[in-house]
């Protein structure tokens, strides 16, 4: 059992009131995290702007960065393990993100080190004069960050990486779900010589910590990563200062028929089913043009087989449980009503606890709740398409704009895909969800304002620019 605290500006706040983290697949206590309230939080903002007025030199930053890249590889082992305690996910899934987690802190640490700042002559128009303007950017003040369970670490990894590398404190609430591989890399970045007031770390209830540490006027920004619900209410509440939203997503991986079927298989296959389907970038509807669907189905629930699912610390396990029971019961009811619409469950379909058994569903409605809303979990949906202007419409129709994937060797058809569909990421012939950790990461509609992650848009949301100018005789 692991007994954490949390962090306030880097020191460690023990308190009797404790959050109890539970292993999703058995109910058993992983570990326990002390909750901290106003007065802490207090602490903690006091401390970062006060810190902010000598503020780390650039090569500081990409030092500790370095430093901590270097510590979570020899934590790695260490660091998936809990990940797999407190979110049920299989151990080939928290080790991959646990690489994920370095590839954020090497490329924030090169970020670090780079230049910013444009110049521009005023002597290029009539109206001009003999000056030179200057800009550079300076970071926000403060940030407040909110992470979900999906990914503990390398959601964290995604807010404390790019604030470092930008030079910007930041006050951290990871879920209240998953909170202790986020406060054990926490101890990690401290260990590689952040300040703690660059950094808290804090654990608590909604009304006397997650309100107040995003309505604060001295808190400058507010990231978070969540639902669509919760998302929308921090959008009303939190007032005049800068706002990052990473929402949910109802991605489509579209199958056009002079797709390669190998590659489509896979592709759905590990779209649908890795991570136990929790990522707002998994496949969520399998959109199959309507001469191969028959083909495209028989293999994929033949490859879907092989997606062994049960204990998430047995090494040969690749689908774990989802996050709680709560989650699962959502799930298998979603399968119940869309069979009771006319759907027709093909494999798995059935739920242990808080494990959902990987599911693939055919002949699926397209106003179903399964397809309709986010489904977060191991599950296949496949719906009949006439062709890709089909399916674009049948997508663009919905509410939301995260990421999409298009199977296909036509360009043409490539092309219109990535330029219509209303999606921040289109991929093709690969996952909705790939990415490089550095490269723009985010969606439109109910997926998000626009505003991208990935370390560098990240860092440069997490700053703003200054200009000044100077005569230039």
């Amino acid at each position: 059992m692991i007994d954490l605290p949390s962090y306030v500006a880097g020191k460690a706040a023990h308190t009797d009131d404790k959050l109890k983290v539970l292993y999703p697949w058995d109910g058993s206590l992983t570990g326990t995290v002390s909750k901290v309230g106003p007065s802490e939080l207090d602490e903690a903002i006091e401390a970062a702007l006060e810190g902010h007025k000598n503020p780390l030199t650039r090569y500081e930053r990409h030092e500790i960065l370095r430093k901590a890249a270097a510590l979570m590889a020899e934590h790695r082992e260490e660091m998936a393990k809990i990940i797999c305690r407190e979110a049920g996910l299989c151990m080939k899934e928290t080790m991959y993100e646990t690489g994920r987690t370095s590839d954020v802190l090497e490329f924030a640490a090169a970020e670090a080190l780079k230049d910013d700042g444009q110049v521009f002559s005023c002597d290029i128009s009539p109206q001009g004069k003999a000056r030179k303007i200057f800009t550079f950017r300076q970071p926000v003040q403060l940030i407040s960050a909110i992470t979900p369970f999906n990914h503990p670490l390398n959601q964290v990894a995604h807010k404390l990486a790019p604030a470092i590398a930008a030079g910007a404190p930041i006050i951290l609430k990871p879920s209240e779900k998953t909170p202790l591989v986020a406060i054990r890399f926490c101890e990690l970045l401290y260990e590689a010589g952040l300040p703690g007031w660059m950094l808290s770390c804090l654990s608590g209830d909604l009304e006397t910590l997650t309100k107040p540490m995003i309505t604060d006027d001295r808190v400058e920004m507010v990231s978070f990563t969540g639902s669509v619900a919760i998302g929308k209410e921090i959008s009303k509440t939190v007032g005049y200062k800068k706002l990052c939203l990473e929402l949910g997503g109802n991605s489509p991986l579209i199958i056009l028929e002079d797709a390669d079927m190998d590659k489509a298989v896979t592709l759905a296959a590990e779209g649908s089913f890795r991570n136990s389907g929790q990522r707002c970038t998994a496949v969520k509807r399998i959109l199959v043009q309507e001469s191969i669907l028959d083909e495209f189905t028989k293999r994929f629930v033949e490859r879907a087989k092989t997606y062994k699912w049960g204990d998430p610390e047995d090494p040969e396990t690749v689908v774990g449980t989802v996050i709680d029971e709560p989650a699962a019961i959502v799930l298998e009811e979603r399968v119940k009503q869309a069979v009771a619409d006319g759907a027709e469950v093909l494999l798995g379909g059935n739920r242990h606890g808080a494990l959902m058994e990987p599911t693939v569903i055919a002949n699926v409605p397209r106003d179903t709740p399964m397809v309709a809303e986010e489904s977060f979990g191991p599950l296949a949906p496949i719906i009949s398409i006439k062709d890709v202007d089909d399916a674009i419409e049948y997508y663009n129709s919905g509410n939301f704009g995260l990421s999409s994937g298009v199977v296909t060797n036509d360009m043409s058809a490539a092309l219109k895909a990535a330029k219509h569909l209303r999606t921040g990421t289109t991929n093709i012939n690969e996952v909705p969800g790939f990415r490089i950790e550095s490269s723009p990461f985010g969606g439109v509609k109910d997926s998000g304002l626009g505003i991208k992650e990935g370390v560098i848009e990240a860092i440069k949301y997490m700053t703003n620019t200054k200009t000044f100018s100077l005569p230039w005789e």
